[in-house]
């Protein structure tokens, strides 16, 4: 079975929402992401690292963290 949700990736003053789905099974490993989940993950957080802002909102939205106190 499947299931949606959302990944959150936090790179210095960056936050992406991705969208992925999680497999649910039997056995000890569930839930998982599909290896094609995992690498989009890996590739936003590797523009994040970047600071290419573009190329992770290719893949979900994309947030810039301010500091609002102390």
């Amino acid at each position: 079975m499947k299931r949606k949700s959302v990944e959150l990736i936090r790179e210095a003053n960056y936050v992406a929402e991705v969208p992925v789905e999680l497999i649910e099974d039997e056995t000890g490993w569930s839930p998982y992401l599909s290896v094609e989940d995992a690498r989009k993950l890996d590739a936003v957080r590797l523009a994040l690292r970047r600071g290419d802002v573009d190329a992770a909102a290719k893949y979900g939205r994309v947030f810039e963290l301010t500091r609002v106190a102390g």
